[in-house]
């Protein structure tokens, strides 16, 4: 048995570009996520010691639920150039360090995340989900646990793990629910609208009481406060809607979790290409290479 941690990548990376101040090379390019992202795999690394490391990325759009729900992430905004520009960097310094790379046009970082947990926990591995996103909360489970990252409002609680008890506590209802949970009170980051109203609490109470969004929706009639019955029934399909797009596609193939060997001089390389000379020196420290 394995101990596997699964990054998403994407998510990682804005943490890393807006948690840095505006660095620069000397002509110009911006090199401040880069700054963040090498300092969070290390931490990562340092801190977790795995046998293996995989990073997962999204290429674009998610065809089948933009195919549902036209409007479907329609409110987030462009990636902003000067991370564009960083991205391909990123990329290359996370396989100079060893870690494997897993990405797929057309489907979301999650969906792969989630298929590859599921794959490595059913052969027996201990898997870590690396990501602040709350959809994968539905992946926590025996082998499988979440590491949520410092919150950028109050980055004081530092990095934090999730495990069945853990998701409990935080949303109030158990992993397998979270889909639920999410379709009840809808997803701001991906424009999933919920039932007006209806925030944590109440979610949280009727899927304890009715187990699944369904049987809440079987269960209108009953619901407190009697004010949301009728809203349950007349807005029924939404909700089913929103439970297919909140919950992942366990059955996407991600194409292999192969690393690629540690090159420390190529991680050198990069860092002094982009004149991060504290990383490069911390880099020779680090693989044992003398300066």
């Amino acid at each position: 048995m394995a101990k596997w941690l699964l990054l998403d990548g994407l998510n990682l990376v804005f943490r890393s570009f807006y948690g840095m101040p505006e660095l620069t090379r000397s002509d110009g390019f911006p090199t401040n996520a880069i700054h963040g992202w090498v300092r969070t795999l290390w931490r990562i690394e340092d801190d977790n010691r795995p046998d293996r490391m995989v990073i997962f990325y999204d290429l674009g759009e998610d065809e089948q639920r933009s195919e549902l729900a036209p409007d479907y992430k329609a409110h987030r905004s462009e990636t902003p150039p000067d991370l564009l520009q960083q991205l391909p960097a990123m990329k290359d310094i996370g396989q100079a360090m060893g870690f494997g790379c897993v990405e797929k046009a057309g489907v979301e970082a999650d969906d792969l995340i989630g298929a590859a947990a599921q794959t490595l926990r059913n052969e027996g591995h201990d898997v870590v989900i690396v990501s602040a996103d709350k959809d994968l909360a539905q992946c926590v489970g025996s082998g499988v646990t979440q590491l949520l990252p410092p919150p950028t409002a109050n980055p004081r609680l530092g990095w934090r793990k999730l495990d069945e008890e853990g998701v409990k506590q935080k949303f109030g209802v158990k992993p397998e629910q979270i889909p639920d949970y999410l379709a009840l009170v809808g997803d701001t980051a991906d424009n999933i609208l919920g039932l007006a109203g209806v925030g944590p609490k109440t979610a949280s109470k009727w899927l304890g009481a009715y187990g699944s969004l369904e049987n809440v929706i079987n269960n209108c009639g009953m619901l407190n406060p009697k004010r949301f019955q009728n809203l349950v029934h007349q807005n029924a399909e939404r909700l089913r809607l929103n439970l297919v797009m909140t919950t992942l596609r366990l059955d996407e193939e991600f194409g292999g979790l192969d690393s690629p060997p540690v090159d420390p001089m190529r991680v050198i390389a990069l860092l002094e290409e982009m004149e991060m000379k504290r990383s490069a020196i911390d880099a020779h420290h680090r693989y044992g290479i003398e300066i």
